[in-house]
């Protein structure tokens, strides 16, 4: 009887090794998930802020452009 106790006491301790392990390579993942994410974030951030910029128009003086906002028309 005591050999087949014996087998039993051991997939315990198996299991929660297996499950200490879990989390770490998990937290890795996520962190590495986290860094690319980052990444990917920080270069949408730049292409956003270029895009913002004002693009310099050809010629302010054009009597055929739009009026600006608030701008008169008289």
């Amino acid at each position: 009887m005591t050999q087949g106790a014996a087998p039993d006491e051991a997939t315990p301790a198996q299991a929660a090794s297996q499950q200490e392990g879990a989390p770490k390579g998990l937290l890795q993942q996520m962190e590495e998930l986290m860094a690319a994410l980052n990444a990917d974030l920080s270069q949408l951030d730049a292409d956003l802020q270029a895009a913002d910029r004002p693009m310099p128009r050809p010629d302010d003086s054009d009597e055929h452009s739009a009026p600006r906002p608030g701008e008169s028309t008289d």
